[in-house]
């Protein structure tokens, strides 16, 4: 249980977002309404075998990066260049590029927080962060290698495994930074960027640490993408900056994207004490399971005893939700009335990140607390994009007898749903992420006062 009198602050932060510099030109295209989804050429050179061919999507190039293939298959790589030298090439290694970014993040929030080498390196600094998946690009090389091509298996090198395995990023990040705390991952479907945060939370609320880097990565991987297009959830149909569209009526799926956020958490008496700045206070983390037994649907039910939960705790009422909003027909109305039926019908506003850069799956609940983070900072409500209609007839799962929600159409939230940014006092905000096999988090953050 938590240790009474440790709150956690939020002093540092770091990411790589598709079609962005860096954390500065992430803020001000945020605000500033932007959409950072594109076509992506890798899905486009499919051509009619992937139904989708929009993304969120970051080139090696983008990131600072250079693949040096292998001189065996040109697929694989043999190693990353850094080419701002940003990390050193005998961590390059051993890292895939969701580790790359997971490192360069982190070196980022590190400096942010201040945190000094005594500190980083101290056992009471935990490595909390995962991906959703595994690194994919690289074993589908592998693979190719061995099985299709008959090469031997050392034909590979050395380093298949730690630059695929699922705790690749903890692994890469805490060779780096030496940190002799707890080092683990936390893998839940695309609760995962906001589950291992929660953790780290944990970790330090209940006086186990004293500060984490935490977060989520998801790096770019047309793998990924051809097997949600393969379940046919993915948005389609639209200009790439129209396809992610939480809450609209047209919506018919999510936005496939990719990135990573990394933040560094620390007790809060200790981040005062050395004259940190507070970027937000973590009041509050909770996550359940749905418990129906149903692997992709979303539970109304569920995700009230999330609200329950996670307001047991902290007993604040946000001025903003952040939603997790993917665009997919069900998710978004679920989600929308579990809102309503806990908090009413005003006196706040729902913020739908993914509609400027789509599902980033396991590294969504980081970058989106990251946004929250900087709503908080710039005092604004980001925008839900392209909720330009609600469908102002009721949903079908409202006639159903065992429906315990609002009898109210989406069309009646329309004032709660701003599809611009807009200056607002903020306070508080909760955070929600679900993923698939029922799992849901969220985490309420407020600023320092």
């Amino acid at each position: 249980m938590k240790v009474k009198g440790r709150k956690v602050a939020i002093v540092g932060m770091g990411g790589t977002f598709p079609n962005c510099t860096d954390i500065a030109d992430f803020n001000h295209k945020l605000f500033d309404n932007q959409s950072l989804i594109r076509e992506w050429d890798q899905a486009l050179a499919y051509g009619k075998n992937l139904r989708s061919s929009v993304s969120g999507f970051i080139t090696e190039a983008e990131a600072g990066l250079e693949m040096v293939p292998s001189a065996i298959y040109e697929k694989l790589p043999e190693i990353y260049i850094d080419k701002l030298n940003r990390v050193p090439d005998k961590n390059l290694a051993t890292a895939d590029v969701g580790s790359i970014w997971a490192m360069i993040n982190t070196l980022d929030a590190i400096k942010m927080a201040g945190w000094s080498k005594e500190e980083t390196e101290s056992e009471q600094t935990a490595v909390i962060m995962a991906s959703g998946g595994p690194g994919s690009s690289i074993l589908r090389a592998g693979w190719d290698l061995f099985f299709q091509l008959g090469a031997k298996s050392r034909h590979g090198g050395p380093h298949i495994v730690d630059r695929t395995m699922s705790y690749r990023e903890v692994a890469n990040v805490s060779c780096l930074i030496k940190n002799k705390g707890i080092s683990e991952s936390i893998i839940s479907a695309c609760a995962t960027g906001l589950g291992n945060i929660g953790h780290a939370y944990r970790l330090i609320s209940y006086g186990i640490q004293d500060r984490a880097i935490t977060g989520g990565v998801e790096a770019t991987s047309i793998e990924a993408f051809a097997g949600f297009d393969g379940m046919m959830i993915l948005s389609r149909g639209f200009s790439p900056e129209e396809s992610s569209r939480p809450f609209d009526k047209d919506r018919n799926g999510f936005v496939c994207s990719f990135g990573s956020g990394i933040v560094a958490l620390e007790e809060y008496e200790m981040a005062k004490a050395r004259g940190a700045k507070i970027l937000a206070v973590i009041d509050g983390y909770f996550n359940n399971s749905d418990g129906d037994g149903d692997m992709f649907y979303p539970s109304f039910e569920g995700q009230k005893r999330l609200w329950k939960g996670l307001l047991s705790e902290t007993g604040i009422r946000p001025d903003v939700v952040k939603v997790h909003g993917t665009s997919t027909p069900s998710g978004d109305s679920i989600e929308l009335f579990g809102v309503v039926s806990t908090l009413g019908e005003s006196g706040y506003h729902i913020s739908a990140p993914k509609s400027q850069y789509g599902h980033m799956l396991g590294a969504a609940g980081a970058v989106e607390l990251i946004s929250s983070i900087l709503m908080l900072e710039n005092q604004k409500v980001l925008p839900c994009l392209n909720a330009v209609n609600l469908n102002p007839e009721l949903e079908r799962f409202q006639s159903n007898p065992e429906w315990t929600g609002t009898m109210k159409p989406m069309e009646a939230y329309r004032d709660l749903i701003p599809q611009k940014s807009f200056s607002k006092e903020i306070n508080h905000i909760t955070c929600l992420n679900y993923g698939f096999g029922g799992t849901n988090s969220s985490i309420s953050i407020s600023k320092d006062y």
